[in-house]
């Protein structure tokens, strides 16, 4: 007998990720994650000994995994595909996404702001070009199902109430940046040739928030994973080298404490660089920094929004000229995890008391960054360095270094506008 109830790969992750935040309000059964250390980061073994390699901590390792486990083979089972290769595939890479995380939470690593998703690429990237992937585990991976389900639950952390307390000006930055650096990071990589959907994944994750925009683009769109792979190498490398001279810059040109955060915040791709190069900078820099990349973390479900909207009418056109482009053709191909996203910020927003949606969504974060690790060394576990070295010839990277400078320099302009002129005045 045909089992009637299939969901495709985008309301498959709505329904995992809205069941996931449900187990977070309503029941006080919820796995607490591993831990790492203490905040500053693991530095010897006595740490290690006491806080990391314990029973207790050994039981949350195992609870964890039966928890994400069950609901990685609840929406395959939704998705209406056999489970006998996530049985095989889902502890390898759960243990490597563990693995990653261990390695970045030692002190050193968190001294440098480099985040677990950069580790678990990486150690995906190193099997998959050192080792060779087998296939047996080839055919358990589910880098997007895994992407799409963290997306959704990113929507708990992303307050539309937080946002207004960046001010108009925050605001203004971010919309006035995102819509400037987006343009022309993908005029620029079409002048060069890069193909359009590689295009779209860099101008967002440049002018958006770095890996989230990307990821949230690739599935808008449906990229092509190795695309987004290489896109996803690209801004975690040059977010290191940016959070480090930045602020070093900032002091040398004598900018005031709120331009420089501002700067920071709206140029700098990945959250974890943002917090480094402003605590370089001071807590006043970091205040603002913190502020403006929130505010362009928002913006991150209405450019999905849209940038569906374009793909899909540019996909028909380009498909077809006679074909058109109806509300019904664009909710077949819109990804439906945005719309979840989207939900549940406004849930989180306004329908949920503010001290439960903080204390919730410290729960939620913490499960949204364990899926999005194993869907980074799902990742470089499908990902080969010679196909990203032939990508478009080095094109590409041209594109995304050109693009960022364009960044660099539009935001610290707006951003003395709007901070140091205006703020002040």
């Amino acid at each position: 007998m045909t089992r009637q109830l299939r969901f495709n790969e985008d309301w498959a992750s709505v329904v995992i990720g809205g069941f996931m935040i449900l187990a977070v309000l309503a029941t006080s059964f919820i796995p607490a994650l591993p831990q790492f250390g203490p905040k500053t980061g693991w530095n010897d073994w006595t740490v290690l000994s006491t806080e990391v390699f314990t029973s207790g901590n050994t039981l949350r390792l195992l609870m964890t995994f039966l928890y994400f486990f069950f609901f990685a083979l609840a929406g395959t089972w939704l998705m209406g595909n056999s489970g006998e290769a996530l049985f095989k595939a889902f502890p390898v890479i759960f243990v490597l996404s563990m693995v990653a995380q261990f390695v970045a939470s030692s002190g050193s690593m968190k001294n440098l702001g480099l985040e677990t998703v950069l580790f678990s690429l990486l150690l995906g990237l190193f099997i998959s070009n050192v080792l060779r992937t087998p296939e047996w585990l080839k055919d358990g991976i589910q880098s997007e199902f895994y992407i799409k389900i963290g997306l959704v639950l990113l929507g708990a952390s992303i307050l539309f109430t937080e946002i207004m307390k960046a001010g108009l000006y925050g605001v203004a930055q971010a919309v006035i940046v995102v819509i400037s650096v987006w343009y022309f990071a993908y005029w620029i990589a079409r002048k060069l040739k890069v193909d359009d959907e590689l295009s779209v994944m860099l101008a967002s994750a440049v002018s958006i928030c770095g890996v989230s925009a990307a990821i949230a683009t690739a599935g808008a769109i449906k990229g092509n994973s190795k695309k987004l792979s290489y896109v996803i190498s690209l801004v975690l490398v040059v977010a290191i080298p940016m959070m480090i001279f930045m602020p070093l810059l900032a002091q040398w040109m004598q900018l005031p404490d709120e331009v420089t955060g501002a700067w920071l915040g709206g140029s700098i791709d990945t959250t974890g660089a943002v917090v480094a190069g402003g605590t370089i900078a001071g807590d006043i820099a970091l205040k603002f920094s913190t502020i403006i990349k929130f505010s362009q973390n928002v913006l991150l479900g209405i450019a999905a929004f849209l940038i569906s909207i374009f793909w899909t009418v540019k996909g028909s056109k380009a498909n077809s000229a006679a074909e058109k482009v109806g509300l019904g053709v664009i909710w077949e191909r819109f990804p439906k995890f945005v719309l979840g996203f989207i939900l549940v910020s406004l849930i989180f927003s306004f329908l949920i008391d503010n001290q439960t949606a903080v204390e919730a969504g410290k729960t939620i974060k913490s499960y949204r960054s364990l899926w999005f690790n194993l869907a980074f060394v799902s990742i470089g576990l499908e990902t080969r360095f010679t196909d990203l070295i032939k990508m478009g010839k080095g094109k590409p990277l041209y594109a995304f270094l050109i693009a960022q400078l364009f960044n660099i320099i539009v935001t610290l302009i707006v951003a003395w506008v709007l901070f140091g002129m205006l703020w002040e005045g």
